[in-house]
């Protein structure tokens, strides 16, 4: 008996994935434990391997096609053997329960206020209608006569832009013909490399602006239009950008900054390289030190849940890493709990397979508090959004000489700036200054570093 392959669900936020290749190709002899394909989650690229030996007998999705979680993409089974054409359809969302009369007479009665929900990962917005998010409309389709559509291709006009008043809004030819009087068409000239391009990317002429002699369309004005052209985001941008701009929606930000003196610390690392091999980045000894003072000040480590307030037992540190497509951020689990070396190992070693897209699910889930850090990006000073699902963001700039005064004399010393980003319905400016002093004090204290090697 065939065996289905299904698009597995990393996360239980995950809703759909995208297929990025597959390793084996149909017909091929699969052995269980066998990596069958790779896709890309909203975070991270993982490998599916096959539950089962076998043949892999059909597929159904192909690269880059996002699937459902949990829908059947294929079939493992004996050479021959039949397999459906189409793939079965997906298993239906369980159904809710149905409301006692008395609770349907008492929904209909004035409701008390009840709690906002909790901020966390968030699937596709959709527009917001009276009871929630409603499903996209399926776009109208485009009635139009052959007379009109071979006109509009002619003139290079796009036919979904002009008004149709024949039957059920069909575009005529005659509504073609005011669309480009109106627009003034007639008199832009297309060249005819300029026109096979176009056409090659279903570009309008109002979507080209000619510079060309009379205002003549050229290739180059072609090729700047492809290259400004809208293109879709890639899952993992389209869920960052819902994210940030969820965060930014519903938690009131505020920010205090501080700047560290790093010279001694600096000094101190150099020393504990020679001496020790001590391998901690300057990232590391703050991502410990944040560890720290999180542990003695547990109100930034938690996190609003409309009327309530969660404060983690865990202390979990994010890390902001950048890739070319997007940010993900690697966690290490109970930081405070870890010596500066185990740190330094996580850290690099979460770094890496963050930016080779190979981090497990549970590797970027279930942190309490993110460091973006972008001193090594020579940026100063900056602030930070705050990551839904926890309370606060630090974020760290560049360590730099800078000539202070120090008991009256001038001095060259190396200073860093860092803000702390806080849900100020949590987090009162009080409490946020005094963790950022707390933090400082960590940072400065070369005797507590020592103590640690």
């Amino acid at each position: 008996m065939a065996h289905e392959v299904i698009m597995p669900k990393f996360g239980q936020q995950t809703e759909t994935s995208t297929i990025i290749r597959w390793v084996k190709n149909v017909g091929e002899r699969v052995e269980k434990g066998d990596v069958l394909l790779e896709i890309q989650t909203d975070k991270a690229a993982m490998e599916v391997e096959s539950f089962c030996a076998g043949t892999l007998l059909r597929t159904y999705a192909k690269e880059g096609d996002e699937v459902p979680v949990m829908a059947v993409i294929g079939y493992i089974g004996e050479p021959g053997e039949a397999v459906p054409a189409t793939p079965p359809a997906p298993p239906a969302p369980a159904e809710a329960p149905k409301a006692s009369p008395a609770a349907t007479k008492s929904a209909r009665q004035p409701a008390a206020a009840t709690p906002a929900p909790a901020i966390g990962p968030i699937g596709p917005i959709g527009p917001i209608g009276p009871i929630g998010p409603m499903p996209p409309s399926p776009p109208a389709k485009l009635l139009i006569t052959p007379r009109a559509k071979k006109l509009a291709a002619d003139m290079l006009v796009g036919p979904a832009a002009i008004r149709g008043t024949g039957p059920d809004g069909r575009v005529t030819e005659a509504d073609v013909k005011q669309f480009i009087a109106e627009k003034g068409i007639e008199a832009i000239k297309v060249t005819p490399v300029a026109r096979e391009l176009m056409n090659k990317h279903a570009l309008t002429v109002l979507d080209v602006c000619p510079s060309g002699e009379g205002g003549r369309i050229t290739q180059e004005d072609v090729e700047r239009a492809v290259a400004e052209k809208p293109r879709p985001m890639s899952k993992m941008r389209r869920i960052i950008a819902q994210r940030m701009a969820q965060s930014m929606q519903t938690i009131p930000h505020f920010y205090v900054t501080v700047r560290v003196d790093m010279t001694d610390l600096m000094a101190f690392r150099k020393e504990a390289r020679r001496e020790h091999g001590l391998k901690a980045s300057v990232g590391d000894f703050i991502g410990k030190a944040v560890a720290l003072t999180l542990r003695e000040m547990p109100v930034v480590n938690s996190v609003c849940l409309g009327d309530t307030v969660k404060t983690h037992r865990e202390v979990n540190i994010g890390m902001a890493v950048a890739l070319e497509e997007g940010l993900v951020v690697p966690v290490i689990r109970n930081a405070d709990a870890l010596s500066l070396d185990q740190i330094a190992e996580k850290s690099k070693d979460l770094s890496a397979r963050a930016r080779e897209k190979k981090l497990a699910p549970e590797e970027y889930q279930g942190g309490t508090f993110t460091i973006s850090n972008m001193g090594m990006l020579g940026v100063s000073h900056f602030t930070a959004i705050i990551n839904p699902g926890e309370g606060a963001i630090l974020a760290v700039g560049a360590a730099e000489e800078t000539g202070v005064v120090r008991k009256g004399e001038l001095a060259v010393r190396t200073l860093m700036n860092m803000t702390l980003s806080s849900d100020h319905r949590i987090i009162d400016g009080a409490v946020a200054a005094q963790f950022l002093k707390r933090l400082k004090e960590k940072l400065e204290d070369v005797e507590l570093w020592r103590r640690m090697v």
